[in-house]
């Protein structure tokens, strides 16, 4: 554990940081009383994300040409042709 005095802390924060990036302590003291002290934080937990959540909205251009795929014209009420000059008009 290493202890250091605020202006000290001022000048080489950046290198108190990377030391206590690695499990280090740092105690940093106004006066020489102990008044904060800098640590690694935790790592997040980071949980897999679930695959397929999507599925449903997200089309390939391959399905629009598959007679009666969601993808198709049932679900925008459009032919291939009128979202293709629909899509232009967006542009």
């Amino acid at each position: 554990m290493q202890t250091v005095n605020i202006h000290e802390a001022k000048t080489h924060l950046s290198r108190f940081v990377d030391q206590a990036a690695t499990g280090e302590e740092i105690v940093i003291a106004r006066a020489g009383k102990p008044v904060a002290r800098l640590v690694a934080l935790a790592p997040d937990k980071v949980e897999p994300r679930k695959l397929g959540l999507g599925r449903r909205s997200v089309c390939s251009t391959a399905a629009f040409q598959i007679p009666g795929s969601a993808c198709g014209t049932e679900r925008t009420g459009l032919s291939v042709a009128g979202m293709v000059v629909a899509r232009r008009s967006l542009i």
